[in-house]
């Protein structure tokens, strides 16, 4: 319970309001009115009743040092743990990182927001922002500050105003382009741009392919592991999330591929660089920059084979649900929003579709007779 005093002794504010926190530590508060300090009492003690209270003095402690307590306790895969300190340290402490926590502002972080959009692209804009949101909203979940400061803005809110994010259409390689991006890869990285074109791993699900997730007399391919970059050591880490572990049935092209590969090969690593694993950093640049420059196609990005697999399999008529399983997407909305706009949209077969209907069931809808 808290408590309400008078001291008299020519204080400006005589009224005190005494009370424990939930740790049991002896808490003040002194008020000139007397109507104040009772407001305040009754407020605190509601909070302490409801499980609302919040330590006055928990939100003076910085953005660093509370961000830097929750990153440690995060349970990261350690390629995202490397990115979000990067995040943090580049973009997020210089400017925010002395600021006691419940003393940032939306308005300050609008100005942080801002700041960015003149150096980076929208998307990166959105993680490192993204990155800000899950410190904040760890500190009000420890009530360690009483409101969220960093709400997005949404329809009917005020809050945070992030940068679009341009909606660019994918523009998928044709066969020809995929053929002489293999003419040009150097022979010994042929088979990691076939699987991608393939079978439509992403770069680091190549690397990480080992002999045994190849079934030669089923033909599939299980995904079970990638390669990333950790702390510029290329390291063997769990896949993106749940969906991305998939077994992929893979044609005859790619399983007679892998199979004269993996004849002069025992278990282990498939793709290796040197005796060691093989990184996108090094490939990128020693491997694929040559190969797409010399096949005329400067730009092109290893994971728009990636992008051609996805359109082979819409152009064979796969539904959204089967092309996003074999792509290990999180959800079909996922594949839509990427590949909508690669599905026919079946112009002719909608007019029939609604002429059908009318024509059975509407009469006055009905060609008249001889006609």
């Amino acid at each position: 319970m808290a408590s309400v005093e008078r001291r008299d002794d020519g204080r400006p504010k005589p009224w005190l309001v005494r009370w424990r926190d939930e740790a049991g530590k002896q808490r003040k508060k002194s008020f000139a009115r007397k109507v104040d300090a009772d407001r305040f009492r009754a407020e605190v003690e509601h909070k302490l009743n409801t499980g609302q209270y919040v330590d006055p003095k928990a939100g003076k402690q910085t953005f660093r040092a509370y961000a830097e307590t929750w990153r440690a306790g995060q349970p990261h895969r350690p390629n995202t743990a490397t990115g979000t300190r990067s995040r943090l340290t580049k973009h997020v402490y210089p400017v925010l990182g002395d600021r006691p926590l419940a003393a940032v502002r939306p308005s300050e972080l609008q100005a942080f927001v801002t700041g960015l959009s003149a150096t980076l692209k929208p998307g990166t804009v959105r993680v490192v922002y993204s990155t800000v949101r899950a410190v904040f909203g760890a500190a009000l979940h420890d009530r360690i500050i009483t409101q969220d400061p960093s709400l997005p803005a949404r329809s009917g809110r005020k809050g945070v105003r992030l940068p679009e994010r341009p909606r660019v259409q994918v523009t998928p390689l044709t066969v020809e382009q995929v053929d002489a991006i293999l003419t040009t890869i150097a022979p010994a990285y042929r088979l990691t741009a076939l699987v991608a074109a393939a079978a439509g791993l992403r770069q680091g699900e190549a690397f990480g392919l080992q002999a045994g997730d190849v079934d030669l007399a089923a033909r599939t391919v299980k995904v079970d592991r990638q390669v990333q970059l950790v702390d510029n050591r290329p390291e063997v880490v769990p896949l993106k999330n749940a969906p991305s572990y998939r077994t992929v049935p893979v044609g005859q092209v790619l399983t007679d591929a892998l199979k004269a590969h993996m004849a002069d090969l025992g278990d282990g690593f498939l793709f290796l660089d040197r005796g060691g694993l093989l990184h996108r950093s090094r490939f990128n640049e020693s491997v694929w920059r040559p190969a797409v420059k010399a096949a005329g196609l400067p730009g092109v990005g290893f994971h728009d084979l990636r992008h051609f697999y996805a359109s082979a399999l819409i152009r064979a008529g796969l539904s959204v649900k089967v092309v996003s399983a074999r792509l290990g997407h999180g959800n079909a909305a996922e594949t839509l929003n990427t590949y909508s706009h690669l599905w026919p949209d079946d112009e002719d077969r909608t007019r029939q579709a609604t002429d059908d209907v009318l024509r059975a069931h509407v009469p006055h809808m009905r060609p008249a007779d001889g006609k």
